[in-house]
């Protein structure tokens, strides 16, 4: 029988409501809702993260105190779990969090011990004396698989590449660490139906969304900026070749004395929550750390430590 015929067939099954067998197939694949319960801020006035001239009464509404969203990205050149099929993805940057910093560029972090899923928490002390317990329960992916989001987790897997440590490790700490600390997706913004895990997967896919806002990769590549082993570049060169994409100065991490690339943090104000709300994106409050004199490497990655994702599963 051809191809289109039986998944005709299928799909016929799939919409049917009136068959018992379509119910059952449907409910296979089925993916829960995961975001919050906000009707409320509906009577709640608009406005940019760290820009409101009044106090901001519900805070599931808006990230407070929060409200310096940084999308941030690494420029890796392996991760040292290659044996373990743990690749970089060819012609991009990788994921590296989505962070909370407060309107005046401090921060907290381990905010909500009760959701920490670090395995080794950092700092393990914080500034207060509060000491973070280290995770020992089951890795974060096995919590995205029990909602279903197969795609996201494929997406992660992609994109979300750790260095020195699986990615499931790297994706703990980055929600224990940061999105705890992120008021819109405290556990009570999800109302009485909250189901646990919920905001876990909230965060992993308000952290994807964000980082598809700036393919940093394509935006340098664009002005002829790629990874080379033989030419070097300008502070100024890749900071202009951002900055006309992004219409705002980002901040450029570098190592070696501020000579190879390495990072980029993308800083943003947020009207509505960070899970789904419009990100503006405004310049860094933080002082890039590259050298504004000395050329700079984009380095090359290892041949073997990167491969195509765009296309193959």
């Amino acid at each position: 029988m051809p191809l289109n015929v039986v998944l005709a067939g299928l799909l016929a099954v799939l919409a049917s409501p009136s068959l018992v067998l379509g119910s059952t197939i449907r409910g296979l694949f089925d993916v829960p809702n995961t975001y919050p319960q906000i009707a409320s801020c509906l009577a709640q006035p608009s406005f940019y993260s760290c820009e409101n001239t009044t106090v901001i009464e519900n805070t599931c509404c808006s990230p407070t105190p929060g409200g310096l969203v940084l999308s941030t990205q690494f420029w890796d050149t392996y991760t040292g779990y290659e044996h373990q099929g743990q690749i970089l993805p060819k012609g991009s940057w990788t994921l590296h969090g989505l962070w909370p910093d407060n309107c005046d560029g401090s921060y907290a972090q381990y905010c909500d011990l009760t959701r920490q899923y670090d395995a080794q928490p950092s700092p393990a002390t914080l500034p207060d004396g509060t000491v973070v317990p280290p995770y020992t329960g089951p890795s974060l992916d096995t919590f995205v698989l029990g909602f279903g989001r197969i795609d996201l987790l494929d997406y992660m897997n992609k994109y979300w590449v750790s260095q020195g440590q699986p990615n499931n490790v790297f994706w703990a700490h980055e929600f224990s660490k940061h999105a705890t600390c992120t008021s819109t997706f405290d556990v009570a913004c999800y109302g009485p139906g909250y189901k646990k895990h919920q905001d876990v997967v909230d965060f992993f896919q308000a952290a994807t969304r964000a980082f598809k806002q700036y393919p940093t990769f394509d935006m340098l590549a664009t002005f002829g900026i790629v990874p080379s082993n033989q030419t070097t570049y300008k502070l100024s060169q890749i900071q202009t070749a951002l900055q006309s994409q992004v219409g705002a100065l980002p901040y450029l991490g570098c190592g070696k004395n501020g000579t190879v690339l390495q990072e980029v943090w993308y800083f943003q104000h947020v009207v509505g929550t960070e899970q789904f709300g419009h990100f503006k994106t405004i310049d860094s409050t933080t002082k890039t750390s590259c050298s504004s004199t000395a050329d700079i490497w984009y380095y090359e990655r290892t041949p073997s430590s990167e491969r195509e994702v765009r296309l193959l599963p």
